[in-house]
């Protein structure tokens, strides 16, 4: 389920591109000297043409009918974007390095409770204008209660059969896939491996263990069967992250890095925060979630036409997949809902270029990192 398309910044940008935030067009004559401008300011006559298209195409909604088969089917609407597509259609996401250095090599479980600690009264580290207030910067960590980690006699399911020692972060679980792992990152929604594979060629770490998932069986068979598979570094499964019934295969606790990279946008708004607090379980005290997302007013929503509409900022694409738009609001409730705090919160604001055809293209993404508590204490 790896995200709507297109994408945008990988498919233009060189592999090694920098972060967000420091490349800004100050004068409009220059608009095709490069693929793609950061922070890009909105006019009000600009806003208020994006809100005005997407009340227009948000007049005539898809009829109940329709819906629940986009919802039962979701699964063999994806399968078939897959079959047709395989492993061609998405470039991988070697700039994830730069927007999130926590996959990067260097990066460990003490490192992580560290970085947490000394940033959690500075600024999101690459400096940028003010585009909608102070949500650009880093705010203030709340330290939050969370029940603590229950220890069953009776067999539960694998998330479940664990006993954590919340102090030193010790594990006590069954045997599962990478349970000999320092470092656990969880990829949902992975695609045909995108992300994946580009962590598993550039970090090294001996102790490092990737999972990833989909729903689309088409997607993990192509993740499975991709040469660069390695069955000792990586685990892929198909798993519905709005299945509630269907646990994860690693214990609750485990989990240093959760990413969630345009597949949030693909469920039911309703469905979305039981996704997140189920997700945030599996996460270690100091653990991290990452997502990167489509935002409010985006030129993939202002290209929707009517009929398209499911409910509000909710669409369905002509082959069936679906995509919702976020405001950075919206992210904040469902993550600090679970019981996660904000670490970052950004718009990322981009002019995109096509300077062979001399067009321009208006793209908004949210890129979020929400942090696990350090402190637990018993309720």
């Amino acid at each position: 389920m790896a995200g709507s398309y297109p994408e945008g910044a990988p498919a233009v940008l060189a592999d090694k591109r920098q972060q967000f935030g420091n490349r800004f067009l100050s004068d409009p004559a220059h608009v095709f000297h490069h693929n793609a401008w950061d922070n890009v300011e909105w006019s009000e006559e600009q806003a208020a043409a994006a809100e005005r298209k997407v009340q227009e195409n948000s007049t005539q909604r898809v009829c109940q009918e329709k819906q629940v088969d986009y919802e039962i089917n979701a699964h063999k609407y994806w399968n078939n974007f897959y079959k047709i597509h395989e492993n061609g259609f998405f470039k991988d996401r070697h700039w994830l390095f730069t927007e999130f250095p926590e996959l990067a090599p260097s990066q460990n479980q003490n490192h992580l409770k560290d970085w947490f600690l000394e940033n959690k009264r500075s600024e999101v580290p690459e400096c940028r204008n003010n585009e909608d207030g102070p949500s650009l910067i880093m705010e203030e960590q709340h330290k939050c209660s969370s029940k603590s980690l229950e220890h069953k006699t009776e067999t539960p399911p694998v998330e479940e059969n664990v006993t954590q020692k919340i102090s030193d972060l010790e594990i006590c679980a069954d045997e599962f896939p990478g349970s000999s792992a320092t470092y656990r990152i969880l990829e949902v929604g992975c695609g045909v491996g995108n992300t994946v594979f580009p962590i598993l060629q550039t970090n090294n770490d001996p102790g490092l263990f990737v999972y990833c998932c989909d729903f689309s069986s088409t997607a993990i068979e192509l993740v499975q069967t991709n040469p660069e598979y390695d069955p000792s570094r990586c685990f892929a499964f198909v798993h519905d992250l709005c299945d509630e019934e269907k646990s994860y295969p690693v214990p609750k606790g485990s989990l240093d890095i959760i990413i969630l990279i345009f597949v949030l946008s693909a469920i039911v708004p309703d469905k979305m925060q039981k996704a997140i607090n189920r997700l945030s379980r599996l996460l270690k005290p100091g653990g991290m979630m990452l997502l990167r997302d489509y935002g409010r007013y985006d030129m993939a929503q202002l290209r929707f036409k009517k009929g398209q509409c499911l409910s509000g900022n909710f669409y369905v694409r002509g082959d069936g997949t679906r995509v919702y738009f976020f405001t950075q609001e919206e992210l904040d409730m469902l993550f600090t809902t679970a019981g996660l705090e904000k670490v970052q919160n950004l718009v990322d604001r981009r002019l995109q270029v096509n300077r062979g055809k001399q067009l321009t293209m208006y793209r908004v993404w949210i890129q979020c990192k929400y942090c696990k508590p350090l402190l637990s204490s018993t309720s």
